[in-house]
């Protein structure tokens, strides 16, 4: 579909004031409180909270089919004092977030757009057989466990017909298979001391040194793709102090579930050999902290040969992916869902992350053929 080019420009504009807003996982309430006021001013009097955080708007159908969710994330893997300085070419768009996951968010008020009926020109307006959910929901970055898409999934279980997630530059790209991931924090004490007087005592940050040469150590296949990532190291008081505790965080990731149980299992175990053979002159503890479930959906299954055929009637071959994204959740329940993109880009997670504007228009237009070719 072709989308009005006012609508595009709008859709753009949201994403800056979105940007402008600090979303941290675990404080997304300014930014959820933006999302929902301005569904308010649009004129939809249902959108409400939950008491997650999640936003919901409702996009009224001819109610003869079953709903459709499409969510958006609201956090960013940023702190609260980063530089949101925006600067914009013709072309591009930079700025921290302003893809992951801005643009997404602004692609639920272009749905809206397109799709409302309220503005007095039916003509104009796409049908729709069943009710749009659209859903700007918390905790997908870092530790946030997708703990709003969770409840998004627990509150309309397996009555939709589809989960979609947006994601700002993943155009192209059809994830229709959830990566699975588990994250660990490793932590370590031990009594400590002087660094010259107590010289000999273990020291806490030696001991996760040595752990973390261990878990470098472990195989893991390449086929299905398996990973171990130690992503932060903190610990110890000051220079001349033998380190009383340190601690660390490694993520686990796998295409295949069976395999990040194996992996899981082999860390594990190099975890309690420490315990065994420090003669309790160190204790080393591991935490789950996070955990995505892996799942999906077949490559021949219908709602991913809808979006295919979009994308392929836009001129674009699509790419089947794996990934972890908030898609996981509904696919690890067995209900059918994919994650899209609206855009191009790069940068991602960084302070120089950027969106190229003019695919917006096709990225948009490609989702509204994937809605109503679901309700076809």
């Amino acid at each position: 579909m072709i989308i009005n080019s006012n609508i595009i420009e709008r859709v753009l504009n949201q994403a800056v004031q979105i940007q402008q807003i600090p979303a941290t996982t675990f404080h997304e309430d300014r930014r959820a409180r933006f999302i929902l006021n301005n569904f308010l001013d649009l004129g939809a009097k249902d959108a409400h909270m939950d008491d997650r955080g999640n936003v919901y708007l409702q996009i009224k159908g001819q109610a003869k089919r079953s709903p459709l969710v499409i969510s958006a994330h609201l956090d960013t893997v940023f702190p609260p004092a980063t530089d949101l300085t925006l600067r914009r070419t013709p072309e591009k768009i930079y700025g921290a977030g302003i893809g992951d996951n801005s643009l997404g968010l602004a692609g639920l008020c272009g749905v809206y757009w397109v799709f409302d009926q309220n503005d007095g020109n039916l003509s104009k307006k796409p049908g729709l057989e069943g009710d749009i959910w659209l859903v700007a929901n918390v905790g997908e970055e870092g530790l946030g466990n997708l703990n709003g898409m969770k409840a998004v999934v627990d509150r309309f279980g397996s009555k939709p017909l589809a989960y979609i997630v947006l994601e700002g530059m993943a155009l192209g790209q059809i994830y229709h298979r959830g990566l699975g991931v588990r994250r660990y924090r490793i932590s370590v004490h031990t009594k400590g001391g002087h660094s010259w007087v107590d010289y000999g005592n273990p020291s806490a940050i030696h001991a996760l040194a040595d752990l973390v040469v261990k878990f470098n150590a472990i195989s893991m296949p390449v086929e299905p793709r398996t990973t171990l990532n130690v992503g932060m190291i903190s610990g110890g008081t000051s220079v001349n102090t033998i380190a009383a505790e340190a601690s660390c965080e490694v993520d686990l990731r796998s295409e295949s579930s069976q395999e990040l149980n194996l992996l899981s299992d082999r860390f594990l175990k190099l975890v309690e050999e420490v315990n065994q053979n420090s003669k309790q002159a160190l204790k080393v503890s591991a935490e789950v902290i996070g955990e995505r479930p892996a799942g999906e959906i077949p490559e021949n299954h219908p709602l991913v040969k809808l979006a295919a055929d979009s994308y392929a009637a836009n001129g674009i071959t699509a790419k089947l992916n794996i990934g972890s994204t908030d898609a996981n959740e509904p696919l690890s329940r067995g209900l059918p869902s994919i994650c899209v993109g609206l855009t191009t880009g790069g940068g991602a997670h960084s302070t120089e992350e950027y969106i190229d504007t003019k695919p917006v228009s096709m990225g948009l237009g490609i989702l509204v053929d994937l809605i109503q070719a679901i309700y076809r």
